[in-house]
């Protein structure tokens, strides 16, 4: 059976770790190396760091905040924001990351995905979607920039085509679940987990344990992804761990 992976997001602002509700309202949660290092002590599979304001303000990621924060990890480190070139992937995996995650760039550009890929190969290449359900709630819309910008793109078929682009992972956020603790969307994940044939990583919405129990069994979701429930101490990653296994899902446990 294939273990299911736990991730911790550190989403950055500054230079400094922050989370809000639906992308708004941010709050500090502390410095990034130390909650990385926190975090990965505590059970974390994978850490992903996501400078949630360098696209918007045109900017390249913060490498010496890559930095610090990789000489504490011995655990897989993704990196996002701000990455528009290979050139800026390759700054960011010589900082220390071995995952780059890539949205409004590949949205304006599906080759960058594939030039990343054939250089680093597919399995360092994240593409993130922030999904937002449409209003008719027929479908999910594909947003960019930090979920500021509607791209009237289908989540689903976006999907598929960064799949066939070389992508070797996606990290699926629902922009409407995003901060509310009220659970993953599950039909989301399932529908986009079902329509690929690579790894999915769902994100937004976790609030308990039995959350990450349901996008596992009903989401069909490869890892899950949390931020608040880890920063501000509501869930224990261990704790977190030993519930699913009780459960009959399959985690990584500590060497």
């Amino acid at each position: 059976m294939l273990t299911k992976r736990i991730i911790a997001c550190l989403d950055v602002d500054g230079g400094r770790v922050v989370k809000g509700v639906q992308f708004t309202n941010l709050r500090d949660a502390g410095d990034p190396a130390e909650l990385a290092k926190a975090h990965a002590a505590s059970g974390a599979d994978e850490i992903v760091l996501l400078d949630i304001s360098a696209t918007h303000e045109r900017r390249t990621t913060l490498l010496d905040t890559v930095c610090r924060t990789a000489r504490q990890l011995f655990i897989p480190f993704t990196v996002g924001g701000g990455i528009r070139t290979l050139e800026d992937a390759a700054a960011v995996f010589s900082a220390g990351a071995d995952k780059v995650s890539i949205n409004s760039a590949a949205l304006a550009d599906p080759e960058l995905i594939t030039h990343i890929a054939e250089r680093f190969g597919s399995q360092a290449v994240v593409v993130a979607i922030d999904a937002k359900r449409s209003k008719n709630e027929l479908h999910w819309e594909a947003f960019a920039r930090g979920g500021r910008t509607a791209t009237a793109r289908d989540a689903v078929a976006w999907a598929r085509q960064v799949e066939s682009c070389g992508a070797g992972e996606i990290l699926l956020t629902s922009m409407d679940r995003d901060g509310t603790g009220s659970g993953f969307d599950c039909d989301l994940t399932r529908t986009v987990a079902d329509s690929v044939r690579i790894p999915v990583i769902a994100s937004g919405g976790a609030g308990g344990a039995q959350h990450f129990v349901e996008v596992f069994r009903e989401g069909h979701a490869d890892a899950a992804l949390a931020a608040s429930i880890f920063h501000y101490g509501f869930s224990r990653l261990v704790d977190l761990k030993q519930q699913l296994s009780s459960e009959g899902i399959a985690v990584r446990w500590p060497c």
